[in-house]
């Protein structure tokens, strides 16, 4: 049967995806939007138990949605985030197909219009639109080092994204490898079920979670942190650093720092290197690592008080937080570089080392040398491909849900524009 010409086709139906097909049903535009699994599928399935977002509630709404809890100052877990996504899709009535994972797309030379296939419950369909949008996301494939391949297959090894809690893992110490928010919220996870934990760094930032009165994120959104544009960096090195150290876990979510997880008993190492038989070899990198977050959190800090003291804002002076007060002899750093798994009893490694986007699907000429889309605020190198949903899109907001709604309008903005013109 043939299918009707459709103006747009979504790809992904995660807080992007719903997002842009809110604009597009709001003007009137015909489109789908296909989800492989289930609306807000990586919220569901690559969260652990524990998972806490970052952000307040009240900073991940969606346009014109319901608070969807009654504190919009607490932190919300991953399903009730993806359920709030359902129940807005449900409400706003938006055209999603859930369990149609896109398998290819192409495009119609004859028809100037993009052919994408799907395959809900393995037969194949295919579906032909005017525009096509890739809200597939940046976090559908897992990331593991070398290393990772030559250690004993005695060793319980997950990904982040595998790891829901303790009791999944055989009894033993654990290592978990990398110190950004997945790996200091687990390495916590672990140490409150009673676990011993290693933990191995890298050069990560952190922020303290509230300061001068204030959620960190508040003032980070008032002070215009998250508005730098993309086309303003000139080091390309800044848009791969890491979201810094923070948690949402606690009742008003809690500074996490490495002095504080020494405190209740890590072992705090360096970066992870090589991997021979038993043994895994670290940098000693270890109180470099401590010193770089403790002055990304003093960095913030001042610019809040530079923007307090320009702006006159009325504000209390900064609380006591005895988890983000700088380490600086680096005390909580082990001296350790190398550790012998059997010897000490490490049953169990956790890699919360990343992930990528998997657009391999994309059978158009749109991905770089490393497999990742070229696009310039997210307009694609083909004309009618957008993305959204990816680091740095536009703006440093564009990694976190409050950035999505402005990236959601520029992108059907661009849309309507290119039908306008494509009329004439």
């Amino acid at each position: 049967m043939n299918k009707p010409l459709l103006d747009v086709i979504v790809v992904g139906a995660g807080h992007a995806g719903i997002c842009v097909s809110y604009y597009l049903t709001k003007l009137g535009v015909s489109h789908l939007v296909f989800e492989q699994g289930r609306i807000g599928e990586s919220w569901r399935s690559q969260r652990w138990d524990s998972f806490k977002m970052n952000s307040a509630n009240k900073l991940n709404l969606l346009p014109q949605q319901e608070p969807y809890f009654g504190n919009p100052e607490a932190f919300t877990g991953a399903i009730e985030f993806a359920l709030a996504l359902e129940t807005y899709v449900q409400q706003k009535n938006l055209p999603v197909k859930e369990y149609c994972p896109v398998v290819a797309v192409h495009t119609d030379q004859k028809r100037a219009v993009f052919r994408v296939t799907v395959s809900p419950e393995g037969k194949e369909t295919t579906y032909f639109s005017r525009q096509l949008v890739i809200a597939s996301g940046g976090q559908n494939r897992i990331l593991l080092p070398h290393i990772a391949h030559h250690l004993p297959k005695s060793v319980v090894q997950l990904h982040a994204s595998e790891y829901k809690n303790a009791h999944q893992l055989p009894d033993g110490n654990v290592l978990v490898i990398g110190s950004a928010q997945s790996g200091t919220q687990i390495a916590q996870d672990l140490l409150r079920s009673g676990r011993n934990v290693f933990l191995s760094t890298a050069r990560v930032g952190r922020i303290p979670r509230r300061y001068r009165g204030k959620d960190i994120f508040d003032w980070l959104v008032e002070i215009g942190f998250y508005d730098t544009p993309t086309d303003e960096i000139s080091s390309s090195s800044l848009l791969q650093v890491r979201n810094p150290q923070v948690s949402g876990a606690g009742e008003r979510g809690k500074t996490t720092s490495l002095q504080s997880l020494a405190r209740s008993g890590a072992v705090i190492l360096g970066r992870a290197d090589r991997a021979q038989a038993n043994t895994i070899y670290f940098q000693p990198d270890t109180a470099e690592n401590v010193r770089y977050a403790d002055e990304f959190s003093r960095h913030v800090k001042q610019l809040i008080d530079e923007y307090i003291q320009t702006n006159k804002v009325l504000s209390p002076l900064a609380e006591i937080d005895s988890d983000d007060l700088p380490d600086e002899d680096a005390s909580c750093a082990s001296d350790l570089t190398q550790l012998n798994l059997v010897k000490e009893t490490i049953t169990s490694i956790i890699w919360t080392t990343g992930f990528r986007g998997d657009f391999s699907y994309l059978k158009l000429p749109v991905l770089n040398e490393e497999k990742l889309p070229r696009h310039r605020n997210g307009v694609g190198a083909v004309k009618g491909l957008y993305f959204i949903g990816l680091p740095w899109l536009r703006k440093r907001k564009s990694a976190i849900i409050l950035g999505i709604r402005e990236d959601a309008e520029f992108i059907v903005d661009q849309i309507v524009k290119s039908s306008f013109q494509g009329s004439k």
